[in-house]
């Protein structure tokens, strides 16, 4: 299970009902009725990610301006690291990406998953007596 910081429950609540329009497109057009499911603004251990996939452990973050400054770029250069040392991918993407190109993040955020959990299902092997035993250990 990963680390959530309780304390985050409130911002997590706020976040989630005052999405940013790129974000209620791509929660609504895509990832809401997702054969996978997503969690929107998911708190994970001092970090809220705006959507996340546990089955496939894939954050999916939008970047607004705030983010290409150099103390936003520093803050999401440690949230990352943190986020990777918990096994979680993290996709980014533009706010202007989500706006001009919905397919192709569609696109990307999907081949992401099948590879995720491609990876995976291939950790795990059938013995002969039919149990399964995860092979990354």
């Amino acid at each position: 299970m990963l680390p959530r910081n309780k304390d985050l429950l409130g911002r997590a609540r706020q976040l989630r009902r005052d999405m940013t329009k790129e974000e209620r497109r791509l929660w609504y057009g895509y990832l809401r009725d997702h054969h996978v499911k997503f969690y929107k603004q998911k708190i994970i251990g001092p970090y809220i990610v705006d959507f996340f996939c546990s089955a496939a452990k894939l954050a999916v973050e939008l970047d607004g301006s705030q983010h290409y400054d150099p103390q936003g770029q520093a803050y999401d250069v440690r949230r990352t690291a943190y986020l990777e040392e918990q096994g979680i991918l993290v996709l980014r993407f533009s706010n202007t990406d989500v706006l001009r190109r919905m397919e192709g993040v569609c696109e990307q955020i999907d081949e992401m998953i099948k590879h995720r959990l491609n990876c995976t299902a291939s950790k795990h092997t059938e013995t002969s007596e039919g149990a399964t035993y995860d092979r990354s250990f």
